[in-house]
């Protein structure tokens, strides 16, 4: 028997705008089409696809006092009893959708900046299930629990966890001390789950599949890379292979979150007993079905 997939990080409302073009002058007006209120969040993301695709989920999180934060419970009641309730506000993201497919992110971080190392001892279990896995996600969006990154990560291996990152976008850009601050957590990292926008930025200079290996080196000798290339698949850089998977050509619909949603199906599929390639595979395929359908379709991963 497996664990349950371990979440921990951001879970917040998304509110998303869009489409919107040409970006608007200060002082003005810009009338959209779209708008959607979510639970949401990296992590929070992640948990409601692991969830539909019927795997067993530990969400590890904070939330505001709130009316907002009390809506976002809602959704979680048995997973939120658990969640310390923050002073600050409910923290808000607000999607902005491009004609393009691409999006732009504007947040106030509310209760994500009180999340701590405390909040999330007092929610983790003393020692993993066999086969369980700890995915952190919203690392930037909780810079209190961010200091804090490395002693969470030598926990989590001393009790038994499977470790995925997936760090999200500095908010003041990749600088030398970010980088090295990242590559110095991935040391601790069994899997690391990052975009190819962000894989280039860890390695200034080098083109993806140099940067790709440049960032594989800088996990333990078994861990693994996944690199998430949007409409071009996703790839693969461990110890003894590198593997690129395409994705399907699918009408893009909703692209919020795709990197999450890929996050848990990899995940849940590796928990199932897939070999890396396969979990790549499925994730690849659960995404590319969740950006092309509204409301959101997943496809579940068989077991090995």
């Amino acid at each position: 028997m497996t664990g349950a997939l371990t979440l921990i990080g951001n879970v917040n409302v998304d509110l998303i705008l869009g489409p919107v073009t040409p970006w608007p002058t200060p002082g003005t007006e810009l009338i959209v089409a779209d708008q959607d209120l979510r639970f949401g969040g990296s992590t929070g993301n992640s948990a409601l696809t692991a969830i539909a695709l019927g795997g067993e989920v530990r969400v590890i999180a904070n939330i505001g006092c709130d009316a907002m934060g009390r809506w976002l419970a809602d959704h979680m009641p048995e997973q939120a009893k658990r969640w310390r309730r923050s002073e600050q506000p409910t923290a808000i993201s607000v999607g902005l959708g491009h004609p393009e497919g691409e999006r732009t992110f504007i947040t106030a971080l509310g209760h994500l900046a009180d999340f701590s190392l405390a909040d999330v001892m007092q929610q983790l279990p003393s020692s993993a299930m066999r086969g369980e896995i700890a995915l952190l996600s919203g690392v930037f969006v909780t810079p209190r629990l961010a200091a804090d990154y490395a002693s969470l990560l030598q926990t989590l291996r001393q009790r038994g966890f499977t470790i995925a990152l997936d760090t999200g976008w500095p908010n003041g850009g990749w600088s030398a001390q970010t980088r090295e601050q990242l590559l110095g957590w991935c040391g601790l990292v069994d899997y690391a789950l990052f975009n190819e926008v962000e894989v280039v930025s860890l390695a200034p200079g080098k083109a993806l599949t140099e940067a790709a290996r440049h960032v594989r080196q800088s996990l333990h000798s078994g861990g693994t890379l996944v690199v998430k290339r949007g409409g071009d698949g996703a790839s693969l850089v461990s110890a003894t292979q590198e593997v690129a998977i395409s994705a399907p050509t699918v009408p893009v619909i909703d692209t919020i979150g795709a990197g999450d949603v890929f996050n848990a199906a990899f995940l849940l599929a590796v928990q199932t007993g897939k070999e890396p390639v396969e979990a790549l595979q499925a994730a690849v395929a659960c995404a590319s079905r969740a950006v092309s359908t509204r409301p959101r379709q997943f496809i579940r991963p068989q077991a090995a």
